[in-house]
């Protein structure tokens, strides 16, 4: 049985590196350096605590590294303060909710339909703290905050914080213009950059904090390229409350083992992540114009259908999101269902969301993905998804190389397992 799933491991991953065009648009791959140095014996370590105060003994080393994500981290987002103790995402969310909104308080949101995220509603984190969600409306003609509509929401009900940034992300929130709203009424304003944090980093993205954002919150896997993670950044005066929030409120062992690996990647994106960025986007814009060509519907096309990686398609004329999602899996091509502005229900979607980062990653560009486009019509049109899948393999043969990353020598392999005592 052992042997059995440790094949199931290894199969994995051929299945998803070597054979699946992958579009998830919450997921990338790692360099192979990152990926070398993920292996570490911080992995089963602790450090409760914050530099230079620590619960534990032992931690002198994970201090160093600490401090210096969290030093390079606040110089490319241009922030006063910075929190890599998150180990995800959604933690980053309910900590800052913690620190920032009071018990039974109010926060105006985008509901799931309009692109925000789980932990941004009701159904989530927020229920989880008791925190009301007011709706901050949407205007599907642009594909964005209706600034007009939300000014007069944020100004009768005042909530204590304004979330912006979404799961769903096709073009930049209007953070300036909100951010001004936020302050006549006394209201934080939070982005959630989990989705885009790397084409931030890249500079093809507004910086939130330079627009007007006070706090920041991140995963470190989307489309910056890193290990699983999250981070808080901001421009607060005082991030003590959020500090409290991040430990003891809501973590207590912070997966040590990723902070090398996400400094080397953040080393990565300060060389290549400029190129890199661009690409995904360009490869974005592509894929949008590639299924269009092909008879598809995807959103957004009077708005050159994105700005950031991703691209939404509305597929309920085939039997909408979660069919075509499987449909398209097993032909090896893999999407995530998700809700569309106009969906009744989430758990029905209308659409599937699809993302170019990883792809790009592989070194993919605007003509391979109208190849991807025909891919997808092929089997939403109906055509055994066997067959594409079998020209989905061969395809991927061309793509295994990862770019936009440093490499690793036999020399580096052997350095990090002899460290380890992984050899015998």
């Amino acid at each position: 049985m052992e042997r059995e799933l440790l094949e199931v491991v290894l199969r994995h991953n051929v299945w998803r590196r070597r054979e699946t065009i992958n579009l998830i648009a919450s997921e990338n791959v790692m360099s192979p350096l990152a990926e070398l140095f993920y292996l570490n014996d911080l992995a089963g370590r602790y450090a409760e605590g914050v530099v230079g105060n620590r619960y534990y003994q032992g931690t002198k080393y994970v201090d160093i590294l600490e401090d210096a994500l969290v030093r390079e981290f606040a110089k490319v987002l241009d922030a006063k303060f910075v929190d890599v103790r998150p180990i995800s995402g959604t933690v980053a969310n309910l900590a800052t909710y913690l620190a920032l909104v009071p018990e039974s308080g109010v926060v105006a949101s985008l509901p799931i339909k309009y692109g925000g995220h789980i932990s941004h509603n009701n159904v989530g984190g927020l229920r989880a703290l008791r925190i009301k969600a007011v709706e901050i409306p949407w205007d599907l003609e642009n594909f964005n905050v209706d600034v007009d509509k939300a000014r007069r929401v944020i100004e009768e009900r005042k909530p204590h914080l304004i979330i912006l940034g979404g799961s769903l992300y096709l073009f930049p929130h209007p953070v300036r213009e909100i951010s001004e709203v936020a302050k006549s009424v006394g209201s934080y304003l939070l982005h959630d950059t989990a989705h885009v944090l790397g084409l931030v980093v890249g500079g093809v993205f507004p910086n939130p904090l330079r627009e007007g954002a006070h706090v920041i919150t991140s995963s470190t896997h989307k489309t910056f390229p890193g290990p699983q993670g999250g981070l808080i950044a901001g421009v607060l005066e005082d991030s003590s409350e959020i500090q409290r929030a991040v430990f003891p409120g809501f973590t207590s062992n912070y997966h040590l083992h990723r902070y090398v690996s996400t400094y080397i990647t953040l080393s990565e994106m300060k060389l290549f992540g400029a190129e890199y960025a661009s690409a995904v986007v360009k490869n974005a814009r592509a894929l949008g114009e590639g299924l269009a060509e092909e008879g598809l519907s995807p959103l957004a096309e009077r708005l050159g259908y994105t700005e950031t990686h991703q691209v939404a398609l509305d597929v309920s004329k085939f039997g909408g999101g979660d069919r075509v999602a499987r449909m398209l899996e097993e032909a090896n091509i893999v999407v995530n269902k998700n809700a569309l502005p106009w969906d009744k229900s989430v758990l029905k979607p209308s659409g599937v969301r699809l993302g170019t980062q990883e792809v790009t990653r592989f070194g993919m560009g605007p003509g391979e993905m109208r190849e991807v486009a025909r891919f997808i019509a092929r089997v939403v049109r109906g055509e055994d998804p066997a067959a594409v899948r079998r020209d989905v393999v061969e395809f991927r043969k061309s793509f295994l190389e990862i770019k936009y990353g440093f490499k690793i020598t036999r020399e580096m392999v052997d350095e990090v397992f002899n460290s380890l005592s992984l050899y015998t």
